[in-house]
C-alpha cells in the first residue's frame, strides 16, 4: 500500500518537476503574450510549443504522454521525452527511498524521510534544469537549503550524541562547498561554476558527515569522468566544452544518502581501519 501511494506521489512530483522546470525557465528567457510572467504556483499548465490550456485528460503523468503518441492533442507538435522520464524517475526514486532507506522508519527518521523526499523533488528539478541550460538557479536552491536545514536539526536533536552529530554536519557542510570554492577561486570561476559551491554546501548539509560528504564527491567526480572521457576520446566533446557538474553531484547524494553507510563500512572494513 505505501509503495503504491510513493508511486502515485512520486509521478504527480514528476509532474510538479517538469512545470516547475519550464516555468522558471520562461520567466529567466521571456515573458508571455500578455506581458505577465508565468507564475510558479497559480495558472493552469499549458503546452509548451502552442501555449494552449491543459486539461485534466491531458495531465494524467506517462499516460497522457504515451496515449497522444508523444504529441500535444492541439497543436500536433511533439512533446519531449523528458516529461515521462522525469515522472517516472520521481516515482522510482521515492520506492528505492523507501525500500533502501538506511534506518528503521519510526518516529522522527520518519519525519526525517517525509523531508528526503521533498529534497529528492527540488534536487531533480536542479538536475533538469542544469542538465538542459548548464544553471543552477538560486529559486531552488534556497528553498532546498531551508529544508535541508529542518532535517539537519531533525537528525541532530535525536542523534544520542547530538554535539558530535552538529561536528559532523559542520564538517560535511565545510567540505561539500568549500572543496569547490577553493577550486571556484583558484581558477576564476573556470575549472567550476559558482552554482556548484552553492550546491556543494547543500548536499554536504544534506548527507550529515565528512565521510559521506567525501565520498560523494569522489563518486560525481568519478562518474563525470567515466561519462567525460569516452566523448573526449571519440571527439564529441572538446577539452574546453562545458559539461555540467551538478547532475553528477545530485546523482552521487541520492547514492550516498541511501548506501553511504554500507559502503563506508565497507571500504573501512577492506581497506582502512579507521572510522571515516
Amino acid at each position: 500500500m505505501i509503495i503504491a501511494i510513493l508511486i502515485v506521489l512520486g509521478l504527480a512530483l514528476g509532474s510538479f518537476v517538469n512545470a516547475l522546470v519550464w516555468r522558471l525557465r520562461q520567466q529567466e528567457t521571456a515573458k508571455n503574450k500578455s506581458g505577465k510572467q508565468l507564475s510558479i504556483i497559480k495558472g493552469r499548465s499549458m503546452c509548451p510549443a502552442c501555449k494552449h490550456e491543459l486539461t485534466a485528460k491531458d495531465l494524467v503523468p506517462v499516460l497522457s504522454w504515451l496515449a497522444l503518441r508523444g504529441k500535444c492533442r492541439y497543436c500536433g507538435k511533439p512533446i519531449s521525452g523528458q516529461y515521462p522520464l522525469v515522472e517516472l524517475t520521481t516515482a522510482l526514486l521515492f520506492v528505492v527511498s523507501y525500500i533502501w532507506w538506511p534506518v528503521p522508519l519510526s518516529g522522527a527518521q520518519t519525519a526525517i524521510f517525509v523531508l528526503w523526499l521533498a529534497l529528492l523533488t527540488g534536487l531533480l528539478a536542479l538536475l533538469v534544469y542544469d542538465a538542459r541550460w548548464s544553471l543552477l538557479p538560486n529559486r531552488i536552491v534556497y528553498p532546498l537549503a531551508v529544508l535541508a536545514i529542518v532535517q539537519a536539526t531533525i537528525a541532530v536533536a535525536v542523534n544520542p550524541k547530538p554535539v558530535l552529530a552538529l561536528g559532523n554536519e559542520i564538517l560535511a557542510v565545510a567540505i561539500g562547498g568549500g572543496i569547490f570554492y577553493v577550486l571556484f577561486q583558484v581558477s576564476k570561476g573556470k575549472w567550476i561554476g559558482g552554482g556548484d559551491v552553492k550546491l556543494g554546501w547543500l548536499l554536504g548539509l544534506i548527507v550529515g558527515t565528512p565521510g559521506r560528504s567525501i565520498l560523494l564527491i569522489f563518486i560525481a567526480s568519478l562518474a563525470g569522468s567515466l561519462v567525460s572521457l569516452p566523448l573526449l576520446l571519440n571527439g564529441r566533446l572538446k577539452r574546453n566544452s562545458i559539461i555540467p557538474f551538478g547532475p553528477f553531484l545530485i546523482g552521487a547524494t541520492i547514492v550516498v544518502q541511501l548506501f553511504g553507510h554500507a559502503i563506508l563500512l565497507w571500504y573501512q572494513r577492506v581497506f582502512a581501519p579507521f572510522t571515516l
